[in-house]
């Protein structure tokens, strides 16, 4: 078995070395799960583990229990779901698994767990350098996984999975080794396996490296899991002598994955081609810091990016970012407004003047904040892969570029392809200004797309969504932060097909058609279904009829 190797390598030396440790110390990553596998539930795991909080609280949606430091949103407190992205940055030193102990700037961007809202989350995948695919034991691959599962393939993100809820019954450790082979061609490396049947979950057996012994890592149980759960390190005899059975299982499991190669080897974990695999109870806090020692040891460390004229942008060159994200509301007694910021390179300091790439217009950086769910405190500095809050900035909008030095603009990020459509409509005329005003800002945050044709004028936009959970979103947050109340009557449309004015007249002759233009200037066909599609690509096949991403068949 392949001695895993640390990510980040000796420290460089030399011009913008400075740059340089701080990067190779920070670990950029999301979590990427169906709805359910547990994501938030892991996300205050990890927080528990690297001190932030004294006691963890899972999601229930029940009243009188508590909801995640993620989770802030009043729509997700009620219903225990994740609908918005935040941002959690902590400090963690790592147990050296696999190398020496290691001090980590960790950077763990929070996404949206349900599926109507994964737009948001594909966004967030273009600021991070790692994914956590979470997976229930009990369920395996699940169709909201698979999604973004290609989402990270088609960008080159390396994927670490675990296994989750193995304190309940679920399935064997080989079946769920087997399906991530088998359906999504990931080879599965564990490097850890679990010791007690799923539902039975009594500790994990680290596999041993270079000839070495392997290792149990014993877990006790803590009231309610909502404490770290202590540890016991055992060699394999006492592991034996204190398991049985249950340890043999898991060494002949072990075994068997070394025999037919699905041991870590770090350069085609990071090439893509496999994954490795540990064994975990967020609920219960076992295995959650060894996923954390886990990213710090093998996780890639920020890297540079190519600007849309495949010009390549260094780490250590002068300070650039990428808004990946902007959301109003966290702040209910201010209305503000943030844009997530990504940094891709150089240092940034808070009050700089850096340059809008889209404007050219100099922006001032005064007001920047880091987050942990809804608090916020202060950043005076940040490094490559740490993410920025910059407050009130009203001129910026996802995928848009910050520099300074060098003009550079990274490429824009992809509206996705909706699949839900209606007309939104201020049920007071009186209310018309503040109405426009909430639709701008809802565009401009990516909460909807917002459509506009002639025919039906700008008083009634058309709003597409991925999922209609987005709708409720605009309607509730019309309410709360614009004092307008407002109505949605759907439209009898599934599909939306990129096109352009040549073919946008033939097009609006056509019945279960429409075509709108985009706020980004894209026309887009509204097409009723998907037999429709196919009749009007059959009867005028020099059409323009493009798929936008993540298209529906």
């Amino acid at each position: 078995m392949d001695q895993p190797t640390t990510a980040s390598g000796d420290a460089p030396r030399g011009p913008g070395s400075g740059v340089a440790v701080e990067a190779a110390k920070r670990r950029t990553f999301a979590v990427i799960s169906h709805p359910d596998a547990g994501k938030s539930t892991l996300t205050e795991a990890l927080a528990l583990h690297a001190h932030m909080i004294s006691q963890a609280g899972a999601v229930h949606g029940k009243a009188g229990r508590k909801s995640t430091v993620s989770d802030w949103m009043e729509m997700e407190k009620a219903r225990g779901i994740s609908v918005s992205s935040t941002a959690l940055q902590f400090n963690y030193r790592s147990a050296g698994t696999y190398s020496e102990p290691t001090d980590c700037v960790i950077n763990l961007v929070d996404t949206p767990g349900h599926a109507d809202f994964s737009e948001d989350t594909y966004r967030v995948l273009t600021a991070v350098d790692c994914a956590v695919m979470l997976i229930d034991s009990a369920k395996g691959l699940e169709p909201q996984t698979l999604k973004l599962f290609q989402v990270c393939k088609h960008r080159g993100i390396p994927i670490i999975t675990v296994m989750n809820k193995w304190d309940r019954p679920g399935r064997s450790v080989l079946e769920l080794l087997d399906e991530i082979g088998e359906r999504i061609g990931l080879v599965p490396t564990p490097l850890f396996l679990p010791v007690g049947i799923a539902g039975d979950f009594k500790g994990i057996l680290r596999r041993g490296t270079d000839g070495a012994p392997e290792e149990y890592i014993k877990f006790t149980r803590t009231a309610g899991g909502a404490t770290i759960a202590p540890e016991v390190h055992l060699d394999t005899e006492k592991a034996l002598a204190t398991e049985g059975e249950d340890w043999e299982t898991a060494v002949e499991e072990s075994e068997l994955l070394s025999a037919t190669e699905q041991d870590h080897d770090q350069q085609r974990f990071l090439a893509g081609e496999t994954s490795p695999v540990l064994f975990a109870s967020a609920m219960l806090n076992f295995g959650v810091r060894q996923l954390l020692d886990t990213l710090v040891d093998l996780a890639p460390p920020p890297r540079g990016r190519d600007d849309i004229g495949e010009q390549h942008r260094e780490v250590t060159d002068d300070f650039s970012a990428v808004v990946f994200k902007v959301q109003a509301g966290m702040d209910t007694a201010h209305r503000d407004r943030i844009a997530f910021m990504r940094i891709v390179s150089g240092e940034f300091e808070r009050g700089m003047v850096v340059t809008h790439a889209q404007t050219g217009r100099p922006f001032t950086t005064k007001y920047a904040q880091t987050m942990f769910g809804r608090d916020r405190s202060t950043v005076e500095s940040a490094y490559p892969g740490d993410v920025v809050g910059l407050v009130n900035a009203t001129a910026l909008a996802p995928g848009h570029t910050l520099y300074t030095g060098k003009a550079v603009e990274y490429p824009p990020i992809p509206q996705f392809a909706p699949e839900h459509f209606a007309v939104l409509r201020a049920t007071s005329a009186g209310k018309y200004k503040q109405f426009r005003k909430a639709i701008d800002q809802l565009d401009s945050e990516g909460v909807v797309q917002v459509l506009r044709n002639d025919v039906r004028g700008d008083a009634s936009p058309v709003l597409a969504a991925v999922g209609p959970m987005q709708f409720e979103v605009v309607t509730a947050r019309m309410t709360t932060e614009f004092s307008v109340e407002t109505q949605f009557d759907r439209l009898p449309y599934s599909l939306a097909r990129r096109t352009d004015a040549e073919s946008a007249v033939e097009l609006n002759r056509q019945r279960g058609i429409e075509v709108f233009t985009r706020s980004d200037g894209v026309l887009l066909a509204l097409i009723s279904d998907k037999w429709r599609l196919q009749f009007i690509q059959k009867e005028f096949p020099k059409l323009t009829l493009e798929p936008l991403v993540a298209a529906a068949d």
